[in-house]
Protein backbone atom coordinates (compact mmCIF):
# COMPACT_ATOMS: atom_id res chain seq x y z
CA UNK A 1 0.00 0.00 0.00
CA UNK A 2 1.71 3.26 -1.08
CA UNK A 3 1.49 6.78 0.66
CA UNK A 4 0.96 9.41 -2.09
CA UNK A 5 4.13 11.06 -3.72
CA UNK A 6 4.24 15.14 -2.56
CA UNK A 7 3.64 16.25 -5.98
CA UNK A 8 0.89 19.09 -6.22
CA UNK A 9 1.60 22.30 -4.02
CA UNK A 10 -0.49 21.59 -1.06
CA UNK A 11 -4.39 22.80 -0.52
CA UNK A 12 -5.66 25.01 1.64
CA UNK A 13 -5.71 24.45 5.63
CA UNK A 14 -8.37 22.20 6.89
CA UNK A 15 -8.99 20.99 2.96
CA UNK A 16 -7.65 17.69 4.13
CA UNK A 17 -10.53 15.14 5.24
CA UNK A 18 -10.22 13.65 8.87
CA UNK A 19 -13.00 10.96 8.81
CA UNK A 20 -13.13 8.70 11.94
CA UNK A 21 -13.55 4.89 11.08
CA UNK A 22 -17.38 5.62 12.17
CA UNK A 23 -17.85 7.64 9.61
CA UNK A 24 -15.89 5.48 7.21
CA UNK A 25 -18.06 2.13 8.01
CA UNK A 26 -21.12 4.35 6.87
CA UNK A 27 -20.00 5.80 3.72
CA UNK A 28 -18.60 1.97 2.65
CA UNK A 29 -22.36 0.56 4.02
CA UNK A 30 -24.64 3.50 2.71
CA UNK A 31 -22.72 3.87 -1.20
CA UNK A 32 -21.73 0.58 -0.93
CA UNK A 33 -23.89 -1.62 0.65
CA UNK A 34 -20.84 -3.54 2.58
CA UNK A 35 -19.86 -3.82 5.74
CA UNK A 36 -16.41 -2.75 6.63
CA UNK A 37 -14.87 -5.65 8.94
CA UNK A 38 -11.22 -4.14 8.80
CA UNK A 39 -11.40 -0.67 8.43
CA UNK A 40 -7.20 0.73 8.22
CA UNK A 41 -5.96 4.32 7.65
CA UNK A 42 -2.85 4.31 5.25
CA UNK A 43 -0.61 7.19 4.97
CA UNK A 44 -1.74 10.07 2.51
CA UNK A 45 -0.46 14.02 1.54
CA UNK A 46 -3.81 15.79 1.14
CA UNK A 47 -6.53 13.08 0.87
CA UNK A 48 -7.52 10.52 3.04
CA UNK A 49 -7.23 6.81 2.29
CA UNK A 50 -8.25 3.95 4.12
CA UNK A 51 -7.99 -0.10 3.29
CA UNK A 52 -11.45 -1.05 3.68
CA UNK A 53 -12.23 -5.41 3.83
CA UNK A 54 -15.71 -5.97 3.92
CA UNK A 55 -17.27 -9.15 5.67
CA UNK A 56 -18.88 -9.73 2.31
CA UNK A 57 -15.47 -10.26 1.06
CA UNK A 58 -12.81 -8.26 -1.03
CA UNK A 59 -10.66 -5.45 -0.42
CA UNK A 60 -10.44 -2.48 -0.96
CA UNK A 61 -9.12 0.84 -0.91
CA UNK A 62 -11.58 3.90 -0.19
CA UNK A 63 -10.26 7.48 -1.21
CA UNK A 64 -11.76 10.38 0.36
CA UNK A 65 -10.25 13.70 -1.88
CA UNK A 66 -9.45 16.78 -0.25
CA UNK A 67 -12.23 19.32 -0.66
CA UNK A 68 -10.39 21.48 -2.75
CA UNK A 69 -9.21 19.01 -5.38
CA UNK A 70 -12.97 17.69 -4.86
CA UNK A 71 -14.46 20.95 -6.90
CA UNK A 72 -12.10 19.47 -10.01
CA UNK A 73 -15.21 16.77 -10.60
CA UNK A 74 -13.99 16.63 -14.16
CA UNK A 75 -10.17 16.03 -13.72
CA UNK A 76 -11.58 13.68 -11.21
CA UNK A 77 -13.74 11.58 -13.70
CA UNK A 78 -11.16 11.62 -16.46
CA UNK A 79 -8.39 10.51 -13.65
CA UNK A 80 -11.36 7.80 -13.10
CA UNK A 81 -11.83 6.51 -16.35
CA UNK A 82 -8.38 6.61 -17.31
CA UNK A 83 -7.51 3.70 -14.09
CA UNK A 84 -10.26 1.41 -16.54
CA UNK A 85 -9.37 2.02 -19.48
CA UNK A 86 -5.78 1.20 -18.64
CA UNK A 87 -7.17 -2.07 -16.52
CA UNK A 88 -9.25 -3.04 -19.99
CA UNK A 89 -5.83 -2.75 -22.03
CA UNK A 90 -3.61 -5.25 -19.89
CA UNK A 91 -2.05 -2.38 -17.53
CA UNK A 92 -2.49 -2.71 -13.88
CA UNK A 93 -3.82 0.04 -12.76
CA UNK A 94 -6.73 0.24 -9.90
CA UNK A 95 -10.10 0.56 -11.23
CA UNK A 96 -13.12 2.42 -8.73
CA UNK A 97 -16.25 0.62 -7.99
CA UNK A 98 -19.93 1.81 -9.38
CA UNK A 99 -21.73 2.71 -6.03
CA UNK A 100 -25.89 2.31 -5.79
CA UNK A 101 -26.13 5.14 -8.27
CA UNK A 102 -24.11 3.53 -10.60
CA UNK A 103 -21.58 5.96 -10.32
CA UNK A 104 -17.83 5.72 -10.05
CA UNK A 105 -17.39 8.53 -7.73
CA UNK A 106 -19.83 10.64 -5.27
CA UNK A 107 -19.44 13.83 -3.95
CA UNK A 108 -20.51 13.87 -0.17
CA UNK A 109 -21.05 16.59 2.26
CA UNK A 110 -19.26 15.56 5.54
CA UNK A 111 -18.13 17.40 8.78
CA UNK A 112 -14.97 16.43 9.92
CA UNK A 113 -14.89 18.97 12.84
CA UNK A 114 -14.58 21.50 11.00
CA UNK A 115 -18.13 22.58 9.42
CA UNK A 116 -19.38 20.30 6.55
CA UNK A 117 -17.48 20.22 3.51
CA UNK A 118 -17.70 18.11 -0.05
CA UNK A 119 -15.28 15.50 -0.50
CA UNK A 120 -15.68 13.20 -3.74
CA UNK A 121 -15.21 9.74 -2.15
CA UNK A 122 -14.08 6.53 -4.33
CA UNK A 123 -13.96 3.15 -3.66
CA UNK A 124 -10.90 1.88 -5.13
CA UNK A 125 -10.15 -2.02 -5.72
CA UNK A 126 -7.35 -2.88 -3.90
CA UNK A 127 -4.04 -4.28 -5.81
CA UNK A 128 -1.59 -6.76 -3.86
CA UNK A 129 2.05 -6.23 -3.93
CA UNK A 130 5.11 -4.01 -2.24
CA UNK A 131 6.14 -0.53 -3.64
CA UNK A 132 9.31 -0.86 -5.78
CA UNK A 133 11.20 1.60 -3.14
CA UNK A 134 11.55 -1.78 -1.13
CA UNK A 135 12.96 -4.35 -3.43
CA UNK A 136 16.56 -4.00 -5.22
CA UNK A 137 16.67 -1.98 -8.16
CA UNK A 138 18.19 -4.96 -11.02
CA UNK A 139 19.22 -4.01 -14.15
CA UNK A 140 15.90 -6.34 -15.30
CA UNK A 141 13.37 -4.34 -12.75
CA UNK A 142 14.63 -1.08 -14.13
CA UNK A 143 13.54 -2.50 -18.16
CA UNK A 144 10.60 -3.57 -16.76
CA UNK A 145 9.75 0.27 -15.47
CA UNK A 146 10.73 1.46 -18.46
CA UNK A 147 8.82 -0.59 -20.82
CA UNK A 148 5.44 -0.05 -18.39
CA UNK A 149 5.82 3.91 -18.48
CA UNK A 150 5.92 3.49 -22.30
CA UNK A 151 3.10 1.05 -22.80
CA UNK A 152 1.05 2.82 -20.38
CA UNK A 153 1.33 6.57 -22.37
CA UNK A 154 0.40 4.45 -25.89
CA UNK A 155 -2.48 2.86 -24.48
CA UNK A 156 -3.68 6.39 -22.85
CA UNK A 157 -2.55 7.98 -26.28
CA UNK A 158 -6.00 5.95 -27.96
CA UNK A 159 -8.09 6.92 -25.30
CA UNK A 160 -11.59 8.36 -25.97
CA UNK A 161 -13.14 10.82 -23.47
CA UNK A 162 -15.50 14.03 -23.93
CA UNK A 163 -13.51 15.80 -21.52
CA UNK A 164 -9.59 14.65 -22.22
CA UNK A 165 -8.95 19.27 -22.44
CA UNK A 166 -9.07 19.53 -18.64
CA UNK A 167 -5.94 17.53 -18.60
CA UNK A 168 -4.45 20.42 -19.93
CA UNK A 169 -3.85 21.71 -16.93
CA UNK A 170 -2.02 25.52 -18.05
CA UNK A 171 -0.01 26.76 -15.59
CA UNK A 172 0.53 22.96 -13.46
CA UNK A 173 3.50 23.75 -11.72
CA UNK A 174 4.91 19.71 -11.89
CA UNK A 175 4.62 19.70 -15.52
CA UNK A 176 7.81 19.26 -17.51
CA UNK A 177 6.47 22.00 -19.54
CA UNK A 178 6.30 24.64 -17.12
CA UNK A 179 10.00 23.94 -15.70
CA UNK A 180 10.43 28.21 -15.83
CA UNK A 181 7.72 28.64 -12.84
CA UNK A 182 10.44 27.56 -10.79
CA UNK A 183 11.68 30.66 -10.54
CA UNK A 184 8.64 32.47 -8.97
CA UNK A 185 9.97 29.84 -6.24
CA UNK A 186 14.08 29.76 -5.88
CA UNK A 187 13.73 32.24 -2.53
CA UNK A 188 13.88 28.39 -0.59
CA UNK A 189 17.15 28.43 -1.64
CA UNK A 190 18.35 31.37 -0.55
CA UNK A 191 22.17 31.00 0.55
CA UNK A 192 22.47 27.12 -0.28
CA UNK A 193 25.70 26.08 -2.82
CA UNK A 194 23.08 24.28 -4.95
CA UNK A 195 20.87 27.29 -6.03
CA UNK A 196 23.34 28.10 -8.83
CA UNK A 197 23.14 24.23 -10.46
CA UNK A 198 19.46 24.66 -10.15
CA UNK A 199 19.67 28.26 -11.78
CA UNK A 200 21.59 27.22 -14.59
CA UNK A 201 19.82 23.66 -15.31
CA UNK A 202 16.27 26.07 -15.41
CA UNK A 203 18.66 28.48 -17.86
CA UNK A 204 19.82 25.01 -20.13
CA UNK A 205 16.00 24.11 -20.06
CA UNK A 206 14.85 27.57 -21.32
CA UNK A 207 17.88 27.56 -24.02
CA UNK A 208 18.00 24.44 -25.15
CA UNK A 209 14.65 22.66 -24.02
CA UNK A 210 11.82 24.81 -24.67
CA UNK A 211 12.52 25.62 -28.35
CA UNK A 212 13.04 22.25 -29.56
CA UNK A 213 9.34 21.08 -28.02
CA UNK A 214 7.73 21.28 -31.32
CA UNK A 215 9.77 17.93 -32.22
CA UNK A 216 8.35 16.07 -28.78
CA UNK A 217 5.62 13.55 -29.65
CA UNK A 218 2.43 14.58 -27.58
CA UNK A 219 0.62 12.25 -25.14
CA UNK A 220 -0.97 12.56 -21.72
CA UNK A 221 1.32 11.97 -19.12
CA UNK A 222 0.64 9.65 -15.82
CA UNK A 223 3.11 12.81 -14.36
CA UNK A 224 4.00 10.80 -11.20
CA UNK A 225 5.45 7.67 -12.11
CA UNK A 226 7.37 7.13 -9.32
CA UNK A 227 8.49 4.59 -6.28
CA UNK A 228 5.97 4.78 -4.15
CA UNK A 229 3.36 4.50 -6.70
CA UNK A 230 4.55 1.21 -8.44
CA UNK A 231 3.56 -2.11 -6.74
CA UNK A 232 5.58 -5.03 -7.75
CA UNK A 233 5.61 -8.85 -6.68
CA UNK A 234 8.24 -11.55 -6.96
CA UNK A 235 8.08 -13.72 -10.14
CA UNK A 236 9.11 -17.28 -10.58
CA UNK A 237 12.60 -16.29 -11.87
CA UNK A 238 14.16 -14.59 -8.39
CA UNK A 239 13.22 -11.26 -9.77
CA UNK A 240 9.95 -9.15 -9.77
CA UNK A 241 6.99 -8.20 -11.86
CA UNK A 242 4.92 -4.82 -12.19
CA UNK A 243 1.67 -5.49 -10.42
CA UNK A 244 0.09 -2.05 -10.08
CA UNK A 245 0.16 1.72 -10.87
CA UNK A 246 -1.17 3.96 -8.55
CA UNK A 247 -2.27 7.69 -8.05
CA UNK A 248 -3.32 9.46 -11.56
CA UNK A 249 -3.59 12.41 -9.78
CA UNK A 250 -0.64 14.16 -11.73
CA UNK A 251 -2.00 13.42 -14.85
CA UNK A 252 -1.48 16.14 -18.09
CA UNK A 253 -1.21 16.73 -21.54
CA UNK A 254 2.09 15.98 -21.76
CA UNK A 255 5.27 14.46 -24.37
CA UNK A 256 6.50 10.80 -24.13
CA UNK A 257 9.81 12.27 -23.40
CA UNK A 258 8.31 13.86 -20.22
CA UNK A 259 7.72 10.57 -18.93
CA UNK A 260 10.74 8.85 -19.61
CA UNK A 261 12.68 11.70 -17.76
CA UNK A 262 10.41 11.30 -14.39
CA UNK A 263 10.68 7.55 -14.46
CA UNK A 264 14.48 7.77 -14.80
CA UNK A 265 14.13 10.42 -12.04
CA UNK A 266 12.41 8.89 -9.85
CA UNK A 267 14.52 5.33 -10.17
CA UNK A 268 17.82 7.29 -9.46
CA UNK A 269 16.60 7.93 -6.34
CA UNK A 270 15.98 4.46 -4.90
CA UNK A 271 19.10 3.36 -6.75
CA UNK A 272 22.54 2.68 -4.93
CA UNK A 273 24.47 3.87 -8.21
CA UNK A 274 21.90 6.49 -9.53
CA UNK A 275 24.24 7.11 -12.63
CA UNK A 276 23.57 3.64 -13.56
CA UNK A 277 19.73 3.74 -14.05
CA UNK A 278 19.41 5.72 -17.19
CA UNK A 279 20.41 2.93 -19.65
CA UNK A 280 18.18 0.14 -18.25
CA UNK A 281 15.22 2.49 -18.04
CA UNK A 282 16.06 3.73 -21.68
CA UNK A 283 16.58 0.07 -23.25
CA UNK A 284 12.88 -0.72 -21.28
CA UNK A 285 11.28 2.69 -22.61
CA UNK A 286 12.41 1.94 -26.42
CA UNK A 287 11.71 -1.48 -26.59
CA UNK A 288 7.99 0.23 -27.31
CA UNK A 289 8.97 3.64 -28.51
CA UNK A 290 12.24 4.41 -29.49
CA UNK A 291 12.99 7.77 -28.86
CA UNK A 292 13.89 10.50 -32.05
CA UNK A 293 17.07 12.35 -31.94
CA UNK A 294 15.52 15.48 -30.74
CA UNK A 295 13.92 14.20 -27.50
CA UNK A 296 17.37 11.65 -26.96
CA UNK A 297 19.50 15.05 -26.73
CA UNK A 298 16.83 17.04 -24.41
CA UNK A 299 16.71 14.27 -21.61
CA UNK A 300 19.48 14.60 -19.60
CA UNK A 301 18.52 18.06 -19.37
CA UNK A 302 14.77 17.01 -18.61
CA UNK A 303 16.01 14.37 -15.92
CA UNK A 304 17.91 17.39 -14.37
CA UNK A 305 14.60 19.53 -14.17
CA UNK A 306 12.73 17.05 -12.64
CA UNK A 307 15.08 16.80 -9.64
CA UNK A 308 15.10 20.55 -9.57
CA UNK A 309 11.27 20.42 -9.49
CA UNK A 310 11.41 17.96 -6.90
CA UNK A 311 13.97 20.12 -4.51
CA UNK A 312 12.42 23.48 -4.78
CA UNK A 313 8.84 22.52 -4.85
CA UNK A 314 9.55 20.27 -2.27
CA UNK A 315 11.54 23.28 -0.29
CA UNK A 316 8.46 25.32 -0.85
CA UNK A 317 5.81 23.03 0.60
CA UNK A 318 7.83 22.67 3.78
CA UNK A 319 7.52 26.58 4.23
CA UNK A 320 3.65 26.02 4.53
CA UNK A 321 3.66 22.56 6.24
CA UNK A 322 6.55 22.47 8.58
CA UNK A 323 5.92 19.63 11.04
CA UNK A 324 5.85 17.06 7.80
CA UNK A 325 9.36 17.84 6.93
CA UNK A 326 10.44 14.04 6.87
CA UNK A 327 7.21 13.11 4.50
CA UNK A 328 7.15 15.97 2.52
CA UNK A 329 11.28 15.95 1.83
CA UNK A 330 11.48 12.13 0.64
CA UNK A 331 12.97 12.96 -2.92
CA UNK A 332 14.42 16.35 -2.30
CA UNK A 333 16.81 15.36 0.30
CA UNK A 334 18.04 12.37 -1.41
CA UNK A 335 17.87 14.29 -4.73
CA UNK A 336 20.28 17.08 -3.81
CA UNK A 337 23.44 14.90 -4.11
CA UNK A 338 22.39 13.08 -7.80
CA UNK A 339 21.60 16.57 -9.30
CA UNK A 340 25.24 17.66 -8.11
CA UNK A 341 26.67 14.69 -9.85
CA UNK A 342 24.87 14.53 -12.76
CA UNK A 343 26.01 18.50 -13.32
CA UNK A 344 29.28 17.71 -12.63
CA UNK A 345 29.63 14.75 -14.95
CA UNK A 346 27.77 16.67 -17.23
CA UNK A 347 25.55 15.75 -20.30
CA UNK A 348 28.14 14.33 -23.05
CA UNK A 349 29.28 11.78 -20.16
CA UNK A 350 26.04 10.99 -18.96
CA UNK A 351 24.32 10.45 -22.31
CA UNK A 352 27.44 7.89 -23.56
CA UNK A 353 26.75 5.74 -20.72
CA UNK A 354 23.02 6.00 -20.85
CA UNK A 355 22.95 5.48 -24.77
CA UNK A 356 25.62 2.65 -24.28
CA UNK A 357 23.86 0.71 -21.55
CA UNK A 358 20.63 1.21 -23.56
CA UNK A 359 21.91 -0.42 -26.50
CA UNK A 360 24.02 -3.30 -25.17
CA UNK A 361 20.87 -4.10 -23.41
CA UNK A 362 18.33 -3.81 -26.13
CA UNK A 363 20.97 -5.99 -28.58
CA UNK A 364 21.10 -8.67 -25.92
CA UNK A 365 16.70 -8.61 -25.28
CA UNK A 366 16.97 -8.74 -28.88
CA UNK A 367 19.36 -12.30 -29.14
CA UNK A 368 16.99 -13.64 -26.29
CA UNK A 369 14.12 -12.86 -28.46
CA UNK A 370 15.33 -15.01 -30.69
CA UNK A 371 16.55 -18.01 -28.63
CA UNK A 372 13.54 -18.47 -27.67
CA UNK A 373 11.55 -18.23 -30.99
Amino acid sequence: MACCFPSAIMPPKNAKPNLSHSQVSEIVKRLYRLTASVIQSLPSYDDQNFYVAPSEGGEYILKIMNSEDSKNTLLIEVQTYTMSFLQQNGIPAQTALPNTSGERMSLEEIDCGFGSQKYLVRLLTYLPGTTISKVPLTPQLLYEMGKTAAKMDTVIKKMKHPHLHVLEREGFKWSLSNVALLEDYLYVLDGEPLLEVVKSVIQGYKSSVDPKRSSFRKCVNHGDFNDLNVLVQPNDKEGYRITGILDFGDMNSGYYIHELAITVMYMMIEHPKPIEVGGPVLAGWESVLPLNEVEKDCLYLLVLSRFCQSLVLGRYSLTLQPENEEYLMISSRKGVNILQQLWELGKEQVEKLWFETAAQLSDKSERQEQTRS
